[in-house]
């Protein structure tokens, strides 16, 4: 097949086997084991808590009316419980993101400077070792598990921005939203497949096993990542010579030639980036209070069980996956086959992306008792939610793709803000857990969703950047 990009007409690697889609499924397993492990301790935190005091504790003090669950059958557990309370519990389950947090900025900038591939690699099997070593973390004491996690936060948090470095050499423009789809699918589907997981494995074995598991999971990642990745198809020893010339002419006039020297100021004054900063800061708000606090929302107000509950918070992430692989190919589509500017759909997608679900999100806080419209609406919220990994999401590689890295750690550090902040704020307005306060926390997330929406309508940008490149070339604006 021959393609015209720029004013040059070049043969298109075929997408079946290459080394790019190969790329793409390999780094959506590094993602599942990324979120795996980020979110498998709120589901074993249950067990390892001593709750025999609280063995006659149900769901009567749910707003509405309990569901019937069969009682858990009795079986020997040997892992050890904790007293901790629910501070403590709290400062465990938020610490992830103050390692999170650091390793942002300073990964953009390694991965440009080193090569992603390592970095990556190592980021993610330092987390790994680390969830190996929670349980005996946890009986050395609250503030060694605290530790542990801050240093998989620190470990995790150079994935995206090493990720997005490697897409820069590896994704041609017209191919962006299909292979960054594929590659961040691995996010939703490890929330997706943990959260019931380790439940499940809670339940048969007992909580440690839970990061034996997924540990396990992650070390088979790091070999296959080490044996099968590469930083560049130039340096991809096995690539056929029409993918990497498909890939290396398509972005030829794209990279900068002077990839020692970063312009800083230009990008930290750069509108089109901070239109993506405030989008993506607004989209997480949501993203991270659901994330936390939905199986509360579905213990406390719609009384179903925590097995139901693992279940149940794992359907809204399931409905993102799929919304955003199928946004990927309808956003590609646009702009390859129906000539739409990039700005259109960047921006198109993101407004369905973020204001669907802050009308779905408000929506459900209004319908009472009746549980299936609750868990149709708070899925649908997050499903729409995927459209926008078309959107502003990967702008980033549409308006520099020599720093996607950089701007990636930057929007990524502003975006983590809400996975700290969010949670506690949206807990201290739900003291009472009544319906009305839970209300006013959906219409918090729907409003801030709504502004970033409008601010990225406004300033967001399709093109490359001048500073981002010597000779600036535009695909599509």
């Amino acid at each position: 097949m021959i393609k015209k990009i720029g004013d040059k007409w070049i043969v298109v690697a075929k997408l079946c086997c290459s080394s790019r889609y190969g790329l793409a499924l390999l780094s959506s397993y590094g993602f599942f084991v990324v979120y795996s492990l980020r979110v498998n301790l709120s589901v074993a935190m249950v067990d390892m808590l001593n709750n025999t005091h609280q063995s006659s504790a149900n769901h009567s003090g749910s707003v509405c009316p309990a569901h019937a669950n069969p009682p858990r059958p009795k079986h020997n557990h040997t892992a050890s419980v904790y007293d901790w309370d629910s501070e403590t519990q709290g400062w465990i389950l938020g610490s992830f993101f103050y390692g999170y947090i650091l390793t942002q900025i300073p990964g953009g900038y390694l991965a440009g400077r080193f090569g992603p591939k390592w970095l990556m690699g190592f980021g993610i099997l330092g987390t790994v070792i680390f969830t190996l070593l929670t349980p005996v973390a946890a009986d050395l004491g609250a503030s060694y598990l605290i530790a542990v996690r801050v240093l998989e936060g620190i470990g995790e948090g150079v994935t995206f921005p090493a990720m997005y470095t490697m897409w820069a050499a590896w994704a041609p423009p017209l191919e962006r939203s299909r292979l960054l789809t594929i590659s961040y699918i691995g996010a939703q589907l490890g929330t997706v497949i943990s959260l019931p997981l380790s439940g499940e494995i809670c339940f048969y074995l007992d909580w440690t096993y839970v990061f034996y598991v997924f540990g396990a999971v992650g070390l088979v990642w790091f070999i296959l990542w080490a044996l099968l990745v590469f930083d560049s198809p130039n340096t991809h020893p096995r690539i056929s010579e029409r993918e990497r010339l498909y890939i290396t002419t398509s972005l030829k006039n794209e990279l900068s030639t002077s990839a020692g020297h970063i312009p800083w100021r230009a990008i930290v004054t750069s509108v089109p980036l901070w239109a993506i900063v405030v989008a993506h800061f607004s989209y997480n708000w949501t993203f991270y209070t659901l994330l936390t606090l939905l199986p509360t929302y579905m213990s406390d107000i719609l009384g179903f069980s925590i097995q139901q509950n693992g279940m149940l918070s794992a359907l809204p992430y399931m409905g993102c996956a799929v919304f955003a692989v199928l946004s990927g190919q309808i956003a590609d589509y646009l702009r390859e086959t129906c000539q739409y500017r990039t700005v259109a759909v960047r921006k198109s997608f993101s407004i369905v992306g973020m204001i669907g679900p802050a009308v779905f999100l408000v929506a459900a806080g209004y319908i009472g008792c009746n549980y299936t419209l609750a868990v149709t609406f708070l899925t649908i919220s997050s499903s729409l939610g995927g459209v926008s990994a078309s959107g502003f999401n990967i702008n980033h590689l549409d308006i520099a793709p020599s720093y996607a890295g950089i701007l990636l750690g930057i929007t990524n550090t502003f975006a983590t803000i809400p996975g700290m902040v969010g949670p506690v704020i949206a807990r201290a307005l739900t003291i009472n857990n009544t319906i009305e306060e839970w209300q006013t926390v959906f219409y918090i997330a729907a409003a801030i969703n709504l502004f970033g929406a409008s601010f990225y309508t406004v300033f967001g940008r399709g093109t490359v950047q001048p500073w981002a490149v010597h000779t600036s070339y535009s695909h599509g604006d």
